[in-house]
């Protein structure tokens, strides 16, 4: 099977538009997750930038005449089916770090797929979509090293929270009279 160049390129680019969408929606939710407002704040952030990148690549696909496909690439799949596995078994008290978790794994996901993106493109001989690739595999980098430095501090306030044990509510009595 013999594909061109072009029809290659529009391909990738709409797998790494449906993927960031995905994730756009997960980052927004887990920026309205638990207590931690240095982590909300972050994925908050990160949820604006996504949004930034999938409308920088959208802008390139129209360029190279096409369009956001409506449908969802296997990497957006791949990234939806994520947050719900990695949370089973685990308490509400563990929802950040495993927040943290999800969203490090899937920031280098992208890291992979923003390099597969720009091989593409240096192969096709797209400069312009090789260096938006690198620009965005950039922010990526940089959310997945600060999503790192936050994992072992909500790790361990979470151990902390699921393993002290709560008070005891009082204890009702009943007053005769």
């Amino acid at each position: 099977m013999s594909e061109t160049a072009a029809a290659v390129m529009r391909r990738y680019l709409e797998d790494a538009i449906a993927a960031e969408k995905s994730f756009e929606t997960q980052l927004d939710a887990f920026s309205k997750e638990g207590d931690n407002l240095e982590v909300r704040a972050a994925f908050a952030h990160h949820s604006l930038e996504t949004k930034s990148q999938y409308q920088r690549l959208e802008l390139r696909l129209e360029s190279l005449g096409g369009s956001a496909s409506a449908g969802k690439s296997f990497l957006a799949h791949l990234f939806s089916f994520a947050p719900q596995a990695a949370k089973m078994g685990h308490e509400k008290e563990e929802r950040t770090v495993q927040n943290l978790m999800i969203a490090f794994s899937v920031e280098n996901s992208e890291l992979a797929m923003y390099e597969a993106l720009a091989a593409v493109a240096e192969a096709a001989g797209d400069s312009i979509t090789e260096n938006l690739a690198r620009e965005i595999q950039k922010e990526e980098k940089t959310a997945a090293e600060t999503i790192w430095k936050m994992i072992s501090t909500a790790a361990t306030l979470s151990f902390v929270r699921v393993t002290t044990p709560s008070p005891d509510p009082p204890v009702a009595t009943s007053v005769s009279a």
